[in-house]
């Protein structure tokens, strides 16, 4: 019997050994797989979904939800459907090793491979490939007809004169060369071929020299603009309209010129443009808007800077956009003082350069310079009866009253408009402004004060009857009647809170926000933290609960899910659908509700899954979304009930082959009685009876996130949870709740308990602990480790360690300065310096060094534009004064979250050489040992292992 015993043992162990999956490794990121957009036709019959690679070539798939035929196309992006769901277009961008060679040999961009345009025929699932194709439309109603505007040939084309149509325009060769568009140099472009063809009868038109083209809704007319050719003196020059039924070609505009923004009415008949004809060297161009319609044989100058009704020195802006009122008798447009050109007779090297900062300036110089190009580009709204026979434009906004939104599409006597000016300096320290809302009237330009001094927002209800806004000082929400002048307090008298009821920071709370209106504005619903309320905004009926208070009773958050993103209203006879989150249980779902009824909510579907967004066809009950959770990577799903759904993408096989993880939500009280929660990462493989390292990371509160999907990335700079797990370390993410003027302690009373409470499991390493945090969790790093020895390794990215300094100091990418962060939000000083400096110095960690204990790598970059580099260098000088191991890295002209990838690879590796050294006993890397010498940068990066000591 034993010798039959032995083969037996050997062979389960070979097979337990066999099956032993293998951990994650810096070399799985590029092939792991995302879900990006999804759609279906407007018949519902197809269902399109891209699946994308973190570095590599992402497939498109087309699948017939009736016939399963299946199409995939390799890089495809940017689809779009026919209105009668027949036809598929979409582009198909280059190989991305061709990219990724091309930078490498520094190509120019007229020789980098373009992007290329496939048209589908979904009932014969034939796919026509077009090269080199910089953009295509289709309208987006009516008939099947398509438009792409070709890229410049290539150099060897251009030697052959083009006779007719090239039969190289098309190819239903797979192998065709696919192109990528290419940035606009300055100067006028000349233009190229512009396509249009008719998918149903395959009829094409080439029109050349193309610099902007656009179809009307219907597809009936189709208006481009040509540059002309230097080499080609006959060349149409101007602005031209297609009948697409009739093939027929109208001149609007003949000349030269620069002409954009081509926008038609709803109905399609009539058209408005941009243009100039200016000197190509000037530097102010002198736009102008040009209407057509079908009665008119050319295009008509309809505003230019002499029309009554134009400020003195102000003009068309050549920036602003343009549209028509939905009723098609108001035009919208934007003007703009007319800016004095650069004197080029100045001696550049004999002129001062300097920035000078004024008290009384509205705006820091920072954030003037940051917001320059855009404020040089600022257009102020305007309005004209287009079929008025005394023809004067009226101003809605200026300088003083600069935003504006329509009212009603449009249509509407008035819009809403809204200012600041002269109370934005005390955005320096509040973060925000007080506003003022008025009314303006679209003929006379009269203006009618509405609204004062308001911290929060207003809106105009959709048909224009109402002013909705909330009030953040009062945390109430009102309506003003637009008829009567009446304001109304819709929430008096509810003890029901309409703000965040978990605030924990030193500013008035925000609002849950609203859902949507019912007809005519007869009723306007806004969410509680749990529940939707119905109100009247006359407030002549008493609000109505419409969940019926079950999603407070069952701690269920329901959000109104906007399934059709052109509907104004809501229908109270139909049943809506919800989107349903367990405070509780984190669990994830729908729930449908009929807003006319008093009954419960219907529980359609909850799990333990995260769903996106429901995307519906236009004319069908069918729904495309995704789904996933930790354990599952999401995938693309169709229904018609959410009851029953049907899997279509399988992404992310090769997850099975390695050691994944699971998610559990832990609770525990902290020493001063607060409920908590976090989330623990646990190894697939995990076992009770063994010791864990464990790595602690947080920001702010995560524990909503446990059914979260998280790929294996090279991050941003935030912890690699899924890597580290697979390599055997548990991961712990505690939710954090603060006290005011107290942002340090905080972190000590919700992080430090809740690993005390994990340390009482026999399988935690009590003694191999590590934290990590960025920005404001890199703060907190950096604060528990001069309060506390517990943790063995630590790594800070972008912390702040003196809020003295940091105060005072600047964020560049917006540049606005750091006092509102202490004074209202995040930081949670809720004091001036000077008010309450021992609050400042207390939680600044620069103060407390001499008590760290902690071996420490800080990430401080030089382009980081929210947290002040030298806040890292603080932090690094300080230490090394003091002898204490820490570590800092500084990733060149990189931003406060790491935004290129070779950086993101880079830090992945270090991160895990460093917890390994200091929580599993590994052998330390080069880097750790010796950093690298200012001598050795770009040609070593201290990876390789030693046996020498940090």
């Amino acid at each position: 019997m034993l010798r039959k015993l032995i083969p037996l043992s050997l062979l389960f162990l070979s097979s337990v050994s066999f099956a032993q999956k293998k951990p994650l490794d810096h070399t799985v990121y590029n092939n792991w797989e995302s879900v990006g957009t999804k759609q279906l036709s407007n018949n519902g019959l197809w269902a399109a979904y891209i699946i994308n690679k973190q570095e590599g070539d992402g497939v498109l798939y087309l699948n017939n939800l009736m016939t399963n035929t299946k199409l995939n196309v390799a890089r495809g992006t940017n689809l779009q459907f026919s209105k009668d769901s027949k036809y598929a277009a979409f582009a198909v961008k280059p190989l991305y090793k061709d990219i990724r060679e091309g930078r490498i040999k520094k190509k120019k961009p007229d020789e980098m491979t373009k992007d290329s345009l496939a048209i589908v025929n979904l009932d014969q699932s034939d796919v026509l490939k077009i090269p080199r194709v910089k953009s295509y439309k289709m309208p987006e109603n009516g008939v099947n007809v398509i438009a792409y505007l070709l890229d410049k040939p290539l150099d060897t084309a251009k030697k052959a004169k083009p006779t007719g149509i090239s039969p190289s325009i098309e190819k239903k060769d797979d192998s065709a060369t696919a192109f990528a568009d290419e940035p606009d140099a300055k100067g006028k472009q000349e233009g190229t071929d512009l396509v249009f063809k008719n998918l149903t009868t395959q009829t094409l038109r080439i029109f050349k020299y193309v610099t902007d083209y656009s179809f009307n809704k219907n597809g009936k007319q189709l208006v481009f603009a040509c540059s002309g050719s230097k080499k080609d003196k006959l060349a149409p020059t101007g602005v031209f309209l297609f009948n697409t039924e009739k093939g027929t070609l109208k001149t609007l505009v003949k000349g030269k010129g620069n002409f954009k923004s081509f926008t038609f009415n709803e109905e399609g008949e009539y058209l408005v443009f941009l243009g100039e004809n200016s000197p190509e060297k000037k530097e102010i161009k002198d736009f102008e808007i040009y209407y057509n319609s079908p009665t008119l044989d050319t295009a008509q100058l309809l505003v230019d800077k002499a029309i009554p009704g134009m400020p003195v020195k102000w003009a068309v802006s050549g920036d602003g956009s343009l549209k028509f009122s939905k009723d098609s008798r108001k035009l919208y447009f934007g003007i703009a003082p007319i800016r004095t050109p650069k004197d080029t007779t100045l001696v550049d090297f004999e002129n001062a350069k300097l920035d000078v900062w004024s008290y009384k300036d509205d705006y820091l110089q920072p954030m003037q310079l940051k917001n320059l190009e855009k404020d040089l580009k600022k257009s102020y709204l305007s309005a004209i009866e287009v079929f008025s026979s005394d023809p004067r434009i009226v101003p809605l906004t200026d300088i003083k009253l600069p935003d504006a939104t329509l009212v009603n599409e449009g249509n509407a006597s008035f819009v809403l408009a809204s200012t600041d000016y002269d109370g934005r300096i005390q955005a320096q320290w509040t973060g925000g402004t007080l506003k003022n809302y008025y009314l303006v009237d679209t003929k006379t330009g009269s203006k009618k004060k509405i609204i004062e001094g308001l911290s929060g927002y207003a809106m105009a209800s959709p048909a224009g009857k109402f002013v909705l806004y909330f009030d953040k000082k009062t945390s109430n929400w009102y309506t003003y009647n637009v008829l009567t002048a009446k304001v109304t307090h819709l929430n008096n008298g509810l003890n029901v809170k309409f703000v965040d009821e978990e605030n924990d920071v030193p500013d008035d709370p925000a609002p849950y926000g609203m859902a949507a209106w019912t007809e005519e504005d007869k009723a306007v619903l806004i969410y509680d933290r749990y529940d939707i309320w119905e109100f009247t905004p006359d407030g002549k009926n008493a609000p109505q609960n419409i969940t019926n208070g079950f999603g407070r009773q069952n701690k269920i958050t329901f959000r109104y899910e906007k399934l059709d993103p052109e509907s104004k209203f809501l229908d109270k006879k139909a049943s809506i659908w919800l989107n349903a989150f367990n405070n509780s249980t984190k669990e994830r779902g729908w729930y449908k509700k009929s807003i006319g009824n008093q009954q419960n909510p219907e529980l359609v579907v909850m799990e333990k899954m995260t769903y996106s967004d429901l995307v519906q066809a236009k004319d069908a009950e069918r729904f495309i979304f995704d789904k996933g959770n930790y354990v599952n990577s999401p995938n693309v799903y169709v229904s018609t009930d959410m009851k029953t759904q049907v899997k279509l993408s399988n992404t992310n096989p090769q997850q099975q082959n390695y050691n994944w993880g699971t998610a559990e939500l832990v609770k525990w009280t902290t020493p001063k009685g607060f409920n908590s929660e976090g989330i623990l990462y646990k190894p697939e493989n995990f076992d009770p009876t063994k010791k864990y390292p464990m790595i602690v990371y947080f920001y702010e509160k995560l524990s909503d996130g446990l059914y979260s999907y998280q790929a294996p990335a090279p991050t941003p700079s935030r912890l690699n949870i899924p890597f580290f797990v697979s390599n055997g370390y548990l991961v712990f993410a505690p939710d954090i709740s603060y006290e005011t003027g107290y942002p340090g302690r905080s972190a000590e009373e919700f992080i430090n308990s809740g690993v005390e409470s994990l340390k009482k499991n026999s399988w935690v390493d009590g003694s191999k602990i590590g934290i990590q945090g960025q920005s404001w969790g890199g703060y907190q790093v950096a604060h528990l480790i001069t309060r506390t020895d517990m943790y063995a390794a630590a790594w800070a990215g972008a912390p702040v360690v003196n809020m003295t300094s940091a105060y005072g100091g600047m964020r560049w990418e917006s540049g606005m300065n750091r006092q509102f962060q202490y004074e209202r939000t995040q930081s949670r000083i809720g004091a001036t310096l000077w008010e309450k400096p021992d609050l400042y110095i207390e939680n600044s960690p620069l103060f407390k060094l001499p008590n760290v204990k902690t071996p420490v790598v800080i990430m401080a970059n030089d382009a980081d534009g929210a947290v002040p580099w030298y806040q890292g260098i603080e932090m690094f000088t300080g230490l090394r004064r003091l002898g204490k191991p820490v570590w800092l890295l500084n990733y060149n002209n990189e931003a406060h979250n790491l935004m290129q990838r070779q950086n993101r690879k880079d830090i992945q590796i270090r991160e895990q050489q460093f917890f390994d050294y200091y929580l599993k006993g590994a052998k330390a890397p080069a880097w750790m040992v010796n950093g690298i010498p200012a001598t050795e940068k770009g040609k070593s990066w201290g990876f390789e292992l030693t046996d020498e000591k940090p």
